[in-house]
C-alpha cells in the first residue's frame, strides 16, 4: 500500500512522467482513431479507381489515374437525383416535426404538474422497448386505410413522433432551474412563451443532439421506405442503393462511388452540429 502511494506521489509530482504518460495517450488515440478511418479512406481511394484495380495486388492507396468520371456514370446508371430528393424530403421533415413534438412533450413531462404526468411518461417511454416487428403490419394496415401507401407523407407520418426524443429533451429541460419557468410566469408570459424564449435558447446542445440522431436515423432507414414504398420515383437513396447494386454487381469502382455520395449529406450534418454533440450527451442524463 505504502509502495503504491509513494509511486502516485511520484507521478504526480514529476511534470516530465505526465507530459510521457499525456503523449502516449494521444498516440494510442490517433492510431485507433485512423485505424476506424481505414474502411473510408478505402472507400474513397476504390471510388477513383477502375474496377480492376479496386482487388489489385499489392493494393495502391493513392490510384495511378484519378478516375472523376466514376461520379458522373453512377448518376446515369439510375435515378440517384430523385432518390437524394426523396431522402433529403424525408430527412428534413421528419427532423423538424421530432424537434418539435419532442420539445413540446418534454417541456410537459419536465415542467408541468398534472395528474398521472409521471405514469403517462413511464408508459410512453416503455414503447422503445416494443420492437418495430410487433406493430410493422398494424401500422402498414393503417397507412395503407388512410391513403398513404406508397407515398413520401407515409414515411414523415410514421416518425414524427418520437420516445427517445421525448427522453432525452425532459431530461435536458430537468436541469434548467423551474425558478426560470416560475418567474416567467409571474411576468405573464404564457407557457407557448416559455418553451420558445427560454427552454429553447438553453437547449441547443440537446436539440443539436436529437437533429443529429434523427436525421442520420431517417437518412439510413431502408425497411420503412422498402415496405411503404413502392413506385420507382418515390424510392430513398438506401433502396436505389440496394437496386444499384443489383444492376452493377461487378461494378465496385461504381458502388463504392454511389456509397461515398450517400454519406455525404450525413457527414456535413455531423460536422455541423458535432461540437453541440458530446455536451448534449454529457447533459442530457444529469438529472432523473
Amino acid at each position: 500500500m505504502e509502495t503504491a502511494i509513494h509511486s502516485r506521489e511520484i507521478r504526480k509530482d514529476n511534470p516530465t512522467l505526465r507530459r510521457i504518460l499525456r503523449t502516449v495517450i494521444w498516440i494510442l488515440l490517433i492510431a485507433l482513431a485512423a485505424f476506424t478511418l481505414i474502411p473510408f479512406v478505402w472507400m474513397i481511394s476504390s471510388s477513383l479507381k477502375l474496377d480492376r484495380e479496386v482487388f489489385a495486388f499489392p493494393m495502391r492507396w493513392i490510384p495511378e489515374t484519378f478516375h472523376w468520371e466514376n461520379y458522373s456514370l453512377i448518376w446515369q446508371k439510375v435515378p440517384l437525383v430523385t432518390y437524394f430528393k426523396n431522402t433529403a424530403f424525408i430527412a428534413i421533415v421528419v427532423t423538424i416535426l421530432q424537434t418539435l413534438t419532442s420539445s413540446f412533450a418534454a417541456y410537459a413531462f419536465a415542467k408541468l404538474n398534472f395528474r398521472g404526468r409521471d405514469a403517462l411518461f413511464l408508459c410512453y417511454i416503455g414503447t422503445i422497448a416494443v420492437p418495430w416487428q410487433a406493430y410493422m403490419l398494424p401500422q402498414f394496415i393503417m397507412m395503407r386505410s388512410m391513403g398513404l401507401y406508397d407515398t413520401l407523407w407515409a414515411m414523415v407520418v410514421l416518425q414524427a413522433f418520437s420516445a427517445f426524443g421525448v427522453f432525452l429533451m425532459r431530461q435536458f429541460y430537468r436541469s434548467i432551474p423551474t425558478e426560470l419557468c416560475e418567474a416567467a410566469r409571474l411576468d405573464g408570459l404564457s407557457e407557448y412563451g416559455i418553451w420558445a424564449r427560454i427552454m429553447l435558447p438553453l437547449s441547443k446542445a440537446a436539440i443539436a443532439t436529437l437533429v443529429i440522431f434523427t436525421f442520420v436515423n431517417t437518412w439510413n432507414d431502408y425497411m420503412g421506405p422498402m415496405i411503404y414504398l413502392t413506385r420507382d420515383v418515390n424510392k430513398t437513396v438506401q433502396v436505389g442503393l440496394r437496386r444499384f447494386i443489383q444492376e452493377n454487381s461487378s461494378d465496385y469502382h461504381l458502388i463504392m462511388a454511389a456509397s461515398l455520395c450517400s454519406l455525404l449529406p450525413v457527414s456535413v450534418v455531423f460536422l455541423c452540429l458535432q461540437r453541440y454533440f458530446i455536451e448534449g450527451i454529457a447533459t442530457s442524463g444529469l438529472k432523473g
